[in-house]
């Protein structure tokens, strides 16, 4: 059962669904496919055998599945709690003849519907903050892995100079939300997303709750000065 914050969150990413990709890429100026690709290297450095198991949580409309897809990390479960979402994802997968290589499964990030250490990696783009808890989504990522399974966390995080610090938080905090809103057709979404990473964890702080909630040889990689940032862990 669904929390009121979950459905409401739910509901959010799926009224904007629609335009949910055009926004991602127009308003970080296209360097989101940069970052996921990014990730997804850093994912297949890290999976012993291209014959196992991912799944990508918090999927939403597929770009990540379909960038590890195309990379050849193994076969790929791609999970949102979205409808509408899944439903583009869908499309997108079948437009990209990926069909015998990803599976949709529609299913809470917090209660999924997998027995436990049955993954050989687990990959989240921009989707931990919108869990209403970051130490239970990690936990129940901890718990479908197998031990030694990989674990690639893609989420904003802290610029690390200062002045650049300032000039973002002006763009995502005054100008992002205006932008987002009027192009979503949706109110409230874009004031969301600055608030979300506001509340989230910076790098330092993400690495500690990967290793709370059972990863070793945590790590992170700063990305376009901390705007974003790459945590990769194992589980233990």
């Amino acid at each position: 059962m669904l929390s009121s914050q979950a459905i409401q969150i739910r509901n959010m990413f799926s009224a904007i669904a629609h335009r949910y990709d055009l926004l991602n890429h127009l308003l970080s100026f296209n360097i989101d496919r940069l970052w996921r690709q990014q990730a997804v290297a850093k994912l297949a450095s890290m999976v012993e055998t291209r014959n196992g198991l991912c799944l990508d949580l918090c999927c939403g409309t597929g770009d990540l599945a379909l960038t590890m897809s195309r990379r050849g990390v193994g076969r790929i479960i791609a999970c949102d709690f979205s409808h509408p979402m899944l439903q583009l994802c869908r499309q997108k997968i079948s437009e990209q003849n990926q069909n015998d290589r990803i599976r949709i499964i529609e299913a809470d990030g917090l209660r999924l519907p997998f027995r436990s250490q049955i993954f050989d990696a687990v990959a989240i783009a921009f989707g931990l903050r919108n869990l209403e808890s970051v130490t239970s989504g990690l936990t129940e990522m901890a718990r479908v892995l197998k031990p030694g399974g990989a674990l690639i966390v893609l989420e904003f995080s802290k610029p690390t100079n200062a002045l650049f610090d300032r000039i973002f938080q002006f763009y995502f905090f005054r100008i992002l939300p205006q932008i987002g809103n009027l192009l979503s057709r949706h109110r409230n979404a874009y004031n969301y997303l600055p608030q979300s990473v506001r509340r989230f964890p910076d790098q330092m702080g993400l690495a500690k709750a990967l290793t709370l909630c059972g990863f070793d040889k945590v790590s992170y990689v700063n990305l376009s000065a901390g705007i974003a940032a790459i945590h990769s862990g194992k589980k233990r």
